[in-house]
């Protein structure tokens, strides 16, 4: 999701006390949905662990059953390993959401005439992804909208001399309403055209 904040730094250089800030917050991997699938595979992976435990020690780990009744090769084993398998990709999950992957802002300044996009990313070099530009070098606010069995409605920033730069959160797409007035409040904020609708 991205909430828009304006902010007025006071009056403009010609004299109106129209907003001079436009701060837009994107929601990165913080979301409900990553956090479900995160518990759910993470209760999932740790009951097929301890069903292949219980096989191979022959001790009830388990509430809900019996796997004692298993043969540890090749129930047991199989199990264990799903399991694992599980137990890496929860905390491969878990981990997305603690470093909020994708989350950031966007950030535009009438007054200085600047454009800030930050993003969170991986551990790492490119941990931070910051790109700075010039309100003047924005040609145009573009909607892309692709319907199918991947739907996209995602809004760009077309920048001289740049490629198109997106705006919007990655995952769950936005819907067409929330779509266009985002990018007609940026369009006109920015004073430029609004491209894709």
């Amino acid at each position: 999701m991205t909430a828009s904040t304006t902010i007025n730094r006071g009056e403009s250089p010609n004299g109106d006390k129209s907003s001079s800030v436009l701060h837009q917050k994107v929601l990165g991997s913080r979301r409900f949905s990553n956090y479900w699938w995160a518990t759910v595979v993470s209760v999932g992976a740790t009951g097929f662990l301890l069903a292949g435990i219980s096989s191979y020690l022959k001790i009830n780990l388990l509430i809900v059953s019996d796997p004692t009744q298993l043969l540890f090769f090749p129930q047991g084993l199989v199990m264990g390993l799903y399991g694992s398998a599980g137990l890496l990709l929860a905390l491969y999950l878990w981990l997305t959401v603690l470093w909020d992957v994708g989350g950031g802002y966007n950030e535009f300044d009438r007054q200085s005439g600047t454009i800030k996009i930050f993003r969170w990313g991986y551990p790492g070099k490119n941990r931070r992804i910051e790109i700075d530009s010039r309100t003047e070098d924005v040609q145009c606010v573009r909607v892309d909208i692709r319907e199918g069995v991947n739907p996209r409605r995602a809004l760009y920033l077309r920048v001289k001399g740049r490629r198109d730069i997106p705006l919007t959160r990655v995952g769950q797409p936005l819907s067409l309403q929330e779509l266009e007035v985002q990018g007609a409040e940026l369009a006109r904020f920015l004073g430029v055209p609004l491209e894709g609708l």
